[in-house]
């Protein structure tokens, strides 16, 4: 089905790509994200975006969907981040 370089990108992305979720789910519940830097998030997305692009211009599944998925997790914790700093 894939190549091993291609399966090594899938595995890469899903283990990065699902770090996300426990954060989520904690700011989620929690309604808090005094501990989480503005900076640094605004930043991460923008780079995440950034990867998504490059994937899409080498047409790599495995980075496009990882950041992908990533970006939408990660604009969420932005998201809750601005409005419940």
């Amino acid at each position: 089905m894939f190549d091993s370089v291609t399966a090594l990108g899938f595995l890469a992305g899903f283990l990065t790509t699902v770090a996300f979720i426990p954060q989520l789910t904690r700011a989620i519940r929690s309604r808090s994200t005094k501990d989480l830097s503005l900076p640094m998030f605004l930043i991460f997305t923008a780079g995440v975006l950034l990867w998504l692009m490059y994937g899409m211009a080498i047409r790599s599944v495995p980075v496009i969907a990882a950041n992908g998925v990533t970006l939408v997790l990660a604009g969420a914790i932005l998201v809750l981040k601005i409005r419940h700093g």
